[in-house]
């Protein structure tokens, strides 16, 4: 995922949006950008700058923190080429075909690929990582937060692209992003992950959307 980029958009000025939704986006924002590709020193330091309360999600930011503190950007790149590239493949494969299907390329790809195309998101130029991977999944539910589509999605439709292409499986890629071997600093992110992606869910489901 070393070649992810931002999904491509006609954005322009981005429009107001709740203050929830803003923290909500960024923390979207945020797990796209450390899961495409290694961090460098300058990401590193603003992940150990994040504070937390005592709530479950501000106990996995707070220990994502201490980590990235004591983190290099080799030792991290070491890590994330053996998690997520490897020989041939990483010890993870951060796609929703492969997780839903236990294949590459399957039918969950091309659903998304038909609401990407509803929403008006396409793929980056020449950037050839199927679109399903964990990382572009979590950029597009920011886009749609903020807006970055056209006007930011409502609810209800936030809720069904979650439903549809994220809440069946990104929690189980977070549990194993956080019980693989490889992982160091990327089993805090999985913490994070796993714990956002239950608030997410939990929030849908509370909101009647």
């Amino acid at each position: 995922m070393t070649q992810q980029e931002a999904i491509m958009t006609q954005e322009t000025v981005m429009p107001e949006i709740a203050a929830e939704d803003r923290l909500r986006a960024d923390l979207y924002d945020f797990l796209a950008a450390i899961l495409a590709r290694s961090p460098g020193q300058e990401m590193l330091t603003k992940t150990a700058g994040l504070s937390g309360d005592a709530t479950p999600m501000g106990e996995a930011v707070s220990a994502l923190a201490r980590v990235a503190k004591v983190s290099t950007p080799a030792g991290v790149e070491r890590e994330f080429n053996a998690l997520f590239i490897g020989l041939g493949r990483g010890e993870l494969l951060p796609y929703a075909s492969y997780y839903l299907t236990g294949f590459l390329n399957e039918k969950p790809l091309a659903g998304l690929r038909r609401d990407m195309a509803a929403r008006g998101m396409t793929r980056a130029q020449n950037v050839y990582e199927p679109e399903d991977n964990i990382a572009s999944l979590m950029e597009m539910m920011a886009g749609l937060i903020r807006g970055r589509f056209g006007k930011p999605a409502p609810l209800s439709d936030q809720q069904a692209f979650f439903g549809k292409h994220i809440g069946p499986w990104a929690g189980h890629f977070f549990t194993d992003l956080e019980a693989a071997t490889h992982s160091v600093l990327y089993a805090s992110v999985g913490a994070v992950g796993r714990v956002f992606m239950e608030i997410e869910a939990q929030g849908f489901r509370m909101s009647g959307a």
